[in-house]
């Protein structure tokens, strides 16, 4: 197993040539899902403001002293999550490199230097940073001051909900005394054009001075506003190895106009590393003798960073996580639990708090969640169902915080309230799903057993379904009421459990299918259950409702070829659904989130999560081949299959997280476009399950057990240190033997696999 590794180290590790997002962890990005630039300098493909798309931004051209561009050849392109590094060919054979860098507060930034230069033929060039913006789109007269050009333009996101953004275009010289007050500045309106990253389309070839550069001038008469405005700057660098000592930095900077909607982070161009190191340190350091897993560990943190938003914006108050890039840019309901569970394992609990007090600053008056939390609006944001009780007592057992849990607790009543009286309207028990997509999980077979139509209606609340996983999450959030009520003496605790035993009943009597040996839906007209088979079916593994008897004849399921042991477990409807497609097709059309058969990492998250959970509900007396010893060896294996699923062609150097995966071969959805979805919690399984973290109470003590779940052999050697819980700092060893031990306070507690160790910290 590998030494610690410092932040240079778990960055240069992530490093590849086939990507390209960069972030500052603030919610404006640069992560065009389908770029066609990327071999161009600069920043042509489109950035987001949170979801509003942005482009282009700008692009750069070496141009020599009559106005002819130097044509510059990508030669290589390298990544890591602090910067994209780009070489060039100039004609001559000197070598530039551009660094680009998301820097904080909307900027981004390309920087100059030269690798190799060449001598005499590349003298008085000049760097020009030019963009082109649709002239319509641009409100106000383009500004120029100091070294800098300024636009405004109205951005659209998908609810035709505007947000005005100013954007500045400017160049510094650091590293030199050289001041950036040579540059020549001029804006130009033209009739439309191929908007593209051409030096040669640009109004500025025509308009150079000999010896000089850039015509400086403004024109921005005409007869409309359609077509284009032209900008540039144009720094002269003399020669081509000046820029071994004189770097020039472009900085575009995307600001929305109204202050509410603006970032103040502390980020700056100096500490853009230094925020990825800030950020992968406030977490515990993983490693493992698997290296699938104990890279797959810091590239999951690379994601939550590469989403994270800053707060402090309109409706996103708080620091929290969104769901994914481009639209998904945005704090949506059903990954909320994902990133409390995560982001709960950092120094700092400020997302993992924020996350939901997002939600419940903006909660509707009846005490429904919207799904999605927009900057600027609350329109069109649809409702999704997610587990907010676990998420919330997941967070408390590494952070408890009594203050925390009286802010979030009425928020919360009022969501179970409005639960219990909008989705179990006759007092069942179970809870209602009224159309395919607020489960997150549209176009499979369990809406279509009780509405053949859910597919073609889309939002239309016409499926009424009683839902195994909305009820298992009302289980589980009046189980979280029971505990905080109970924690914070609000006296209403016994009214919780009583809510909580009636669910878990009902999940019991009403749910279980005996034929099927799984949990299922119910159909509403009939009271019976569907006998649709769906991996949701294994929800009811997060609970504490299971016997030996459901667990076995679950297990049994999960791992029949003919049901849910796919190589690439566990997909989101049985091999035995008669509208079962591995190649994301519902009835002969591939879609872009179909639920009859792709693997999604969300519902392996739920999965091995249960597995983990009712493997800690074993008796520990019981021989391994008990069904939760069976659910302890079967989460270490689907564990290990599920992260070996998200590398591309199970190669090391490329893992991913796309929304879903083929069961068969393990392919990801690359045609969608979105990688690096947040959208399921892989860290957290890692440090609960390889490592066997579990942070609770011995009565009112904190306290924490180490119980490792059973690994394949190649994975069974695993450290853990610098775990922060509760004020307090551990580190715990795996070793290959079967032996583990927690080390606290300069004491060292020692275990085998399969006994637990339990140790009050305090």
């Amino acid at each position: 197993m590998n030494t610690p590794l410092s932040t240079e180290q778990r960055l240069d590790r992530l490093a590849r040539d086939d990507k390209w997002y960069l972030s500052a962890g603030d919610g404006i990005l640069w992560a065009p899902a389908f770029p066609v630039w990327l071999h161009a300098p600069g920043f042509w493909d489109e950035a987001h403001v949170y979801y509003h798309p942005f482009a282009p931004l700008f692009s750069v051209a070496v141009v020599d002293c009559h106005g002819h561009e130097r044509p510059l050849k990508q030669v290589s392109r390298r990544w890591r999550p602090d910067r994209l590094l780009c070489r060039y060919q100039v004609d001559n054979g000197a070598i530039l490199v551009e660094t680009r860098e998301a820097i904080g507060r909307g900027r981004f930034s390309s920087t100059w230097t030269v690798e190799r230069g060449a001598d005499g033929s590349g003298t008085d060039l000049h760097l020009v940073a030019y963009t082109a913006q649709q002239g319509d789109q641009v409100t106000d007269a383009i500004k120029i001051g100091g070294s800098g050009v300024r636009w405004r333009r109205v951005l659209a996101d998908r609810r035709e909900q505007k947000m005005k953004i100013d954007a500045t275009l400017s160049v510094d010289m650091p590293g030199t005394n050289r001041a950036a007050t040579g540059v020549r500045i001029a804006a130009v309106r033209s009739e439309g054009s191929a908007l593209q990253p051409q030096w040669r389309f640009t109004p500025f070839p025509e308009r150079w001075e000999p010896g000089r550069g850039i015509r400086e001038e403004v024109r921005l008469e005409g007869i409309s506003n359609a077509g284009l405005v032209y900008a540039a700057l144009d720094v002269s660098i003399g020669d081509l190895s000046s820029l071994a000592s004189n770097l020039v930095r472009f900085v575009i900077e995307l600001l929305p106009v109204e202050e509410a909607y603006q970032l103040h982070p502390s980020c700056t161009i100096a500490s853009a590393t230094r925020g990825w190191g800030a950020f992968l340190d406030s977490f515990p350091t993983f490693r493992c003798s698997d290296p699938y897993l104990e890279k797959y560990y810091d590239y999951r943190l690379y994601g939550l960073r590469l989403c994270r938003l800053e707060g402090g914006a309109g409706n996103v108050a708080h620091p929290a996580i969104a769901e994914g890039i481009s639209y998904f840019h945005v704090p949506i309901t059903y990954s909320g639990q994902c990133h409390m569970f995560e982001m709960r394992w950092s120094a700092n609990p400020d997302v993992a708090h924020g996350t939901l007090l997002n939600f419940i600053d903006n909660q509707k008056a009846d005490g429904s969640f919207h799904g999605r939390i927009y900057t600027n609006h609350l329109i069109g944001t649809d409702f999704y169902l997610a587990s907010w009780g676990d998420a919330v007592l997941a967070v408390d057992a590494l952070h408890p915080d009594d203050a925390y849990l009286r802010r979030v607790y009425d928020g919360l009543k009022r969501h179970a309230r409005w639960m219990d009286s909008s989705r179990d309207v006759d007092g069942s028990g179970m809870y209602d799903v009224i159309n395919h997509f607020e489960t997150g999980q549209e176009y499979m077979s369990r809406y279509q057993a009780v509405n053949p139509k859910a597919d073609l209606d889309g939002w239309k609340d016409s499926t009424k379904l009683k839902a195994i996983d909305a009820t298992v999450y009302a289980y589980l959030l009046h189980l979280a009421m029971v505990r905080i009520a109970e924690r914070l003496n609000t006296g209403d605790a016994a009214e919780w459990r009583a809510r909580t035993d009636r669910v878990g009943r009902a999940i019991l009597d009403r749910m279980w299918n005996e034929r099927t040996g799984m949990f299922s839906d119910v159909d509403p007209k009939t009271g019976r259950t569907t006998d649709v088979e769906a991996a949701v079916c294994f929800y009811p593994m997060l609970t504490d409702l299971l016997t030996e008897n459901h667990l076995a004849r679950m297990l049994d399921r999960l791992t029949d070829a003919q049901a849910f042991g796919t190589p690439f477990p566990a997909p989101s409807s049985s091999v035995s659904d008669p509208l079962f497609n591995a190649d994301a097709e519902w009835k002969g059309r591939r879609h872009v989130c179909p639920w009859n058969g792709r693997v999604w990492p969300m519902t392996n998250s739920h999965i091995i999560d249960g597995l983990i959970r009712q493997w800690r509900r074993r008796d520990v007396r019981a021989g391994e081949g008990s069904p939760r010893f069976r659910a302890g060896r079967l989460a270490g294996e689907m564990l290990t299959r599920f992260v070996r699923m998200m590398y591309h062609d199970g190669k090391i150097e490329r893992p991913n997280c796309y929304e879903h995966y083929n069961p068969n071969t393990g392919h990801a959805c690359e045609y969608r476009g979105i990688d690096d979805y947040q959208h399921s919690w892989v860290a957290d399984l890692l440090l609960r399950g390889v490592a066997g973290i579990n942070p609770g109470r011995n009565g009112r003590t904190i306290s924490v057990t180490i119980d490792p779940i059973p690994m394949p052999a190649d994975a069974a050697d695993a450290a853990v240190e610098q775990v922060r819980i509760a004020g307090h700092t551990l580190a715990v060893h795996r070793g290959a033997t079967g032996t583990f031990e927690l080390a606290h306070r300069g004491r060292v507690h020692r275990s085998t696999l399969g006994t637990p160790l339990t140790v009050d910290l305090e």
